[in-house]
């Protein structure tokens, strides 16, 4: 039951959040929920590449008993909306293993702590940032397929707010994996951006229209960013552990500390 963080060999904690979250496990992954922000301020899942299944999905959305409802953005959030509940653990990602483990790991993945508001619709930005487990786990098949991922979205302060819930404007990721034989971590680490590209008084406009017509305020299309570990850290004042040193761009570019936007899957950087 939840996140094991010896999947790989070497060890991938938890992130260590600066603020008090609740730590919720569920079947092959945890999250650690923000109780104040009502959102997970981070996720991880073990992926194991060689036994996922695919099971049937029934979207069966629900509040984790664990927790009171006020702690976590349910349904209300999303109703009468054009907002998507966005996973954070990939429905896919933990269902592997035993059938009725796999089952139990798909209805765990639609607990509303596991949710986090998205803007709607896809376009290639959104299917390449959902693309971005198998595409690691591709580069990792030498590698027995296992992945630890951690995933959530960057909890800033000057989030618009809706409903009581701030939204955030960006999402982060983290893959994991193990090199030579188990001996040695690898690490890459993404950011997906749905700020609005709009000048700021038009911004301020547009977010004061929807707060009056309870609307959602303005959210903008999704870019997909590959970015330094030790970004993502100081983005989410998480401890990462690990991973930092782990950053494949430490090999591959150790001079930038640049944002690359990705328009497609083999723009992805993964060392070698």
């Amino acid at each position: 039951m939840g996140y094991d963080p010896t999947f790989l060999g070497p060890l991938v904690p938890l992130p260590v959040a600066a603020q008090p979250v609740r730590e919720l496990p569920a079947t092959h992954f945890t999250v650690l929920l923000d109780p104040v922000r009502r959102l997970a301020a981070a996720t991880a899942v073990n992926v194991d590449g060689v036994t996922l299944l695919d099971v049937p999905r029934d979207d069966d959305w629900h509040l984790d008993a664990r927790v009171p409802a006020d702690e976590q953005a349910g349904p209300e959030l999303y109703a009468r909306n054009d907002l998507d509940r966005g996973h954070l653990v990939r429905r896919r990602d933990p269902v592997w293993g035993d059938p009725g483990v796999a089952v139990q790991a798909a209805r765990d993945t639609f607990a509303y702590p596991n949710a986090a508001p998205q803007a709607s619709g896809f376009n290639q930005s959104r299917e390449l940032w959902l693309g971005l487990e198998d595409h690691v786990l591709e580069h990792a098949r030498a590698q027995r397929l296992r992945l630890s991922v951690l995933t959530g979205p960057v909890l800033a302060g000057d989030d618009p707010l809706y409903r009581g819930v701030r939204l955030p404007l960006r999402f982060w990721k983290v893959a994991a994996w193990a090199l030579d034989g188990g001996r040695r971590l690898a690490a890459a680490a993404f950011v997906l951006d749905q700020s609005p590209l709009l000048p700021a008084t038009e911004l301020a406009a547009q977010t004061h229209a929807a707060a009056a017509a309870d609307e959602p305020p303005p959210l903008g299309p999704f870019r997909t960013f590959q970015v330094p570990v030790a970004d993502v850290a100081d983005l989410t004042a998480l401890d990462l552990g690990p991973l930092t040193a782990a950053d494949v761009l430490a090999v591959t570019a150790p001079q930038s500390r640049a944002w690359r936007e990705l328009a497609a899957l083999p723009e992805v950087d993964l060392g070698t």
